[in-house]
């Protein structure tokens, strides 16, 4: 992979931040696989990052700590994807979509559970509507994300919300506020097909985040229904969810079907500093403080 820094061609970035699952019920199981969850999602000022510029040609660049561990060649990629998807739907109005060049800056980890490559997904809509200087349906839009994956919807937005069904339900959350937070990943994956297959129980209670008056006791009194399936799957889990309480988080799970953990703390600089000590005692491991993004914001599109 192409070690590179964003350069003076790039005329359009976007932050791709990443997906934090506050809590995660399933809920059923349709009749063609898909789960209905109800998640409680924000997004922190940690991510990704991707510039987008016009070029002779198309070109697809990744620089970052995670770069090695994408295969900017696939045809699969969902940034990729999205370029094309993006490209079709224009095409279709009239419109022109020229080449472009897309930087994917990879922050940070792959398959751990906090929607990067959803985030990117929905970072490179964002910025092609941009770049191309184009105006879709926000229905248009909306269908090329779910077309991507169930994330991208969520992405998208990036701002607190609640989400239901295959996560295309989407409600804002404007009243949420900001968390301090530690992300914390062993740098080991956990499959999240295998997750959802080792449930036993698909039927969990919804949802229920009324009433809200401390926002970390109703966060508390929810639940990741993936969390014990993967715990057993990868014991990492587990591991690093004490060294987050160790390091004095007022609440502590994992996040998506992880193995990403998040640990809340009541500053920034408390989350800091923990994210320093979890480092020195385990340099192998991802450690990242970092803030949330408070309810009223909303990455917008169109």
């Amino acid at each position: 992979m192409p070690e590179a820094s964003m350069g003076d061609d790039v005329t359009v970035i976007e932050d791709a931040p990443a997906k934090i699952n506050l809590a995660l019920h399933v809920t059923g199981q349709r009749s063609d696989g898909y789960h209905r969850l109800d998640t409680l999602v924000t997004f922190t000022k940690h991510g990704d990052r991707l510039g987008f510029a016009l070029a002779d040609k198309d070109e697809f660049v990744i620089s970052g700590r995670f770069a090695e561990a994408l295969d900017d060649s696939r045809d699969d990629n969902l940034v990729l994807k999205a370029r094309d998807f993006m490209r079709e739907a224009i095409a279709r109005e009239g419109g022109s979509a020229p080449a472009v060049r897309i930087h994917l800056q990879k922050n940070l980890p792959i398959a751990s559970g906090i929607g990067g490559g959803s985030a990117d997904a929905a970072a490179t809509l964002r910025g092609l509507m941009r770049l191309w200087n184009v105006s879709l349906l926000n229905a248009t839009i909306e269908a090329i994300a779910i077309r991507l994956g169930a994330d991208v919807p969520m992405c998208l937005a990036s701002r607190p919300l609640i989400a239901r069904g295959i996560g295309d339900q989407i409600v804002p959350v404007d009243d949420m506020p900001a968390f301090a937070m530690v992300l914390a990943n062993p740098l080991k994956g956990v499959s999240t097909p295998e997750v959802f297959r080792r449930l036993t129980n698909k039927a969990n209670p919804p949802l229920d985040m009324t009433p809200r008056f401390n926002w970390v006791e109703a966060i508390r009194a929810t639940r990741n229904d993936l969390e014990p399936v993967a715990r057993g799957l990868l014991p990492e889990i587990a591991e690093i969810s004490t060294m987050l309480k160790k390091q004095g988080a007022s609440f502590v799970r994992m996040s998506g079907s992880g193995a990403t953990c998040y640990g809340i703390f009541p500053t920034l600089a408390a989350a800091e500093d923990a994210a320093a000590a979890l480092h020195s005692e385990r340099p192998d491991w991802y450690f990242e403080a970092t803030e949330t993004t408070a309810g009223g914001h909303d990455a917008g599109f169109g």
